[in-house]
């Protein structure tokens, strides 16, 4: 909170000597002068300006998730009982709702695991012995390991005991996207068990989005994505394809288990990276079992795979714990159509009473509502079955219906422009500025901030920036 004051103070302060500033200026400058300095002054104290209103925005919507007087009690290792604010905010970040369009605006709300990766310096308490959750792991019979212990029991205890809101609607969700993973995972006759894994990683949203730029049910990167056959462009991004993404991410954890000869190693693997995991098995002296390398794992690391255990044990057990799944709007059967034009989901909407956000809910590959198709390249289009007729009985009205609305050229230069398409990495020279860098590059300073997360405009020598086309 004293953040906050400092930040609001110092917006106050900048604000108030700008005209201080000038004033001396025009006292001992000649007047080309004075506009000279008048405009680097104003320049200099705008863009303190911005980062200071960028930092004060970020802190007081951090500050507005704590709920002080609601906090979740946990025990540390030595017995002390403390109320964490923080840790009651990884609980309550989803509110319950039936309606998957709901989910889908949530922000974020992939990092289930990552609110909480101290785990082995705090001990969750539970009604349920050891021996019980012992004899369930056991009873499961899994292809892939799964050790106890009390890093593994505070993983439980937390998809189990401390998300009463998030774990109904993952597994509301699990009834759509898991037969899609399962059938995938047998495709490649990999264990069912690594389902889970997609847990972690978005909680079952396909439009999850992190900090660091990974999107989809499996969160990849732009990289790997493309290193895996993904499709990225201004109206597509194959990381947001259930079905596409849940293969790539399948056969990257395939090479990952070829590489390590454990699955536990490939999970972490898929957190971290090969390079990562490769260091940790060097400095434990060569060990290729989880917790001899655990210490020399990256901190985020270590809690993934215990948080993997967790959540397969949830979903296996809820029902022991007095869960019920959410009641989430997907459909149950549904209709896989190849188009061969451009179609805006309105448009399909008009023709057969499907809304625009439950097409976009089975579609969410397309960034812009937007299916690019073509007779060369036709996409897939995913309807509810009730539906399906409407959308045949009309599909060669349906690309005429206001199609110079939906496809007008601005708009259509728009999204090509927006910054989805082919990805330059620029590395920065000497004497680089964003400006100069927006103007080879035929974009604008903005947009390179954005792309690159930049609050400010200070760029340094040797930095990697990124910029699309």
């Amino acid at each position: 909170m004293n953040k906050v004051i400092f930040l609001s103070a110092s917006l106050l302060l900048i604000c108030c000597s700008y005209p201080a500033a000038d004033a001396q200026i025009f006292k001992h400058s000649s007047k080309n002068t004075q506009i000279e300095e008048i405009k680097a002054k104003y320049d200099s104290l705008q863009q303190a300006f911005n980062e200071l209103a960028d930092d004060y925005a970020v802190l007081k919507d951090s500050l507005s998730n704590l709920d002080n007087e609601d906090t979740l009690q946990v025990e540390l290792s030595d017995g002390e009982i403390v109320n964490d604010p923080l840790l009651n905010a990884a609980d309550s970040i989803v509110n319950v709702d039936s309606l998957l369009s709901i989910w889908y605006v949530q922000r974020n709300v992939n990092n289930i695991d990552r609110e909480i990766m101290a785990m082995d310096s705090i001990q969750f308490i539970s009604n349920v012995p050891d021996s019980v959750y012992i004899s369930r792991l056991d009873r499961m019979n899994s292809f892939i390991p799964l050790p106890y212990n009390k890093i593994v029991r505070n993983f439980i205890i937390l998809y189990t005991e401390k998300m009463p809101e998030k774990i109904p609607e993952i597994l509301g969700l699990s009834n759509y996207y898991m037969p899609i993973i399962e059938g995938i995972l047998d495709k490649y006759d990999m264990p069912k068990e690594l389902e889970a894994v997609a847990i972690i990683e978005s909680a079952l949203n396909p439009k999850a989005v992190s900090r660091a730029g990974a999107k989809g049910l499996w969160q990849f990167m732009y990289s790997t994505a493309k290193m895996y056959g993904l499709n990225i462009s201004s109206f597509i991004d194959e990381r947001y394809d259930p079905v596409k993404s849940t293969d790539a991410a399948v056969r990257y954890l395939r090479d990952s288990y070829a590489v390590f000869g454990d699955w536990m190693l490939a999970i972490a693997s898929y957190n971290c990276g090969a390079g990562n995991v490769s260091k940790a098995i060097r400095r434990s002296g060569g060990s290729h079992d989880f917790w001899t390398i655990y210490p020399y794992l990256p901190h985020e690391t270590r809690g993934y795979v215990p948080a993997f255990i967790g959540a397969l044990y949830a979903l296996n057990y809820y029902p022991e714990h007095g869960i019920t799944p959410a009641v989430v709007n997907l459909p149950v059967h549904t209709d896989t159509f190849h188009v061969s034009k451009m179609v805006h989901f309105d448009q399909i909407s008009y023709y057969t009473g499907a809304s625009a956000e439950q097409i976009r809910n089975l579609n969410p590959e397309y960034t812009h509502d937007i299916i690019p198709g073509s007779a060369g390249n036709p996409c897939i289009l995913i309807l509810p079955y009730t539906y399906s007729m409407a959308y045949v009985d009309n599909e060669a009205e349906i690309p005429k219906y206001r199609d110079s609305v939906y496809f007008n050229p601005v708009k259509m230069k728009s999204i090509r422009e927006s910054g989805t398409g082919s990805r330059i990495v620029h590395k920065v020279r000497r004497g680089e500025t964003l400006g100069l860098l927006a103007r080879r590059y035929h974009t604008t300073v903005s947009k390179i901030k954005k792309w690159n997360h930049l609050r400010g405009t200070t760029i340094r020598i040797g930095q990697r920036l990124y910029i699309y086309r």
